[in-house]
């Protein structure tokens, strides 16, 4: 596998390397926590946008540098190849690389005017109604004055990293992850009058649930913290940063034709 394969060409290197521990007997390497991970000078992430989200979760405090390898369907966050990886790593240890410094959120969970829990997501915090539950009605504030009122399955708040994840599947718009914004998606929301919105970075979100029902917070599909009555998510940018290693140029707009398929036309010829 190419993690094997790369972990023998770095320690061959004498370039110490160990990995999460689940994955440790499998790839043959030293177990390391979470805390080591996050200490080292890079973490390579062998996987699909979603490997590369756990990653960042790990990485974004200390602000460690992360090489996604893509091995996902999408593939709009990782970085190479598995064919480049030893290439790839060969030019970060010469300095021969670039670094892209994404904007992540921060969202905190308050209840009783205490914040009793805060995720920073890479992607998208989702306030949403529990599985077995039926719709719900949130209400949207922005800087403290009241903006809209949903009744929808959920909200969503991401970022521009995230737009090409569950904000695209949501119907949210694609958004350049080069800038900084906030944007704002109703999950199936049951009024023609729900549209997307895309605010600027300073901007601070308050979510509250409106009507009765059982919700969660959501974190990156990778967090799921259940709701009180009373309590409400505030949402703004997060202070951390996760830097992503680029080694090449490739462009997020060719990501954008190649990954959604634009590069094949349904009526006529390939417009290549």
């Amino acid at each position: 596998m190419a993690a094997r394969e790369a972990a023998k060409w770095l320690s061959s290197k004498g370039i110490e390397v160990k990995t999460e521990a689940q994955l440790a007997p499998v790839v043959g390497l030293s177990p390391a926590s979470r805390e080591e991970l996050a200490q080292s000078d890079l973490v390579v992430a062998f996987g699909g946008d979603g490997t590369l989200i756990r990653a960042a979760h790990i990485c974004s405090e200390l602000g460690t540098p992360i090489l996604g390898v893509y091995f996902g369907r999408f593939g709009f966050v990782t970085q190479c190849d598995p064919k480049d990886v030893q290439s790839s790593i060969e030019k970060f240890l010469a300095k021969e690389y670039s670094l892209e410094t994404r904007m992540m959120i921060q969202a905190d969970l308050v209840r009783g005017d205490q914040v009793v829990a805060t995720l920073h997501n890479l992607n998208e915090s989702v306030l949403q109604r529990t599985v077995t539950d039926r719709m719900l009605t949130f209400d949207v504030e922005v800087n403290g004055s009241p903006l809209t009122r949903y009744p929808a399955d959920g909200v969503m708040v991401s970022t521009p990293t995230g737009s090409t994840g569950y904000n695209l599947s949501a119907g949210g718009p694609v958004v350049d992850p080069n800038i900084e914004a906030l944007i704002l998606t109703a999950v199936a929301p049951h009024t023609l009058s729900a549209r997307p919105l895309v605010l600027g970075p300073k901007n601070k979100i308050t979510l509250k649930l409106d009507s009765g029902g059982d919700s969660v917070l959501s974190g990156d599909g990778q967090t799921r913290l259940h709701l009180l009555k009373g309590d409400e998510v505030r949402i703004q940018k997060s202070p951390r940063m996760t830097n992503l290693v680029s080694v090449a140029d490739q462009d997020f707009l060719e990501k954008l034709r190649y990954r959604l398929l634009w590069s094949k036309s349904v009526i006529g010829n390939d417009p290549e």
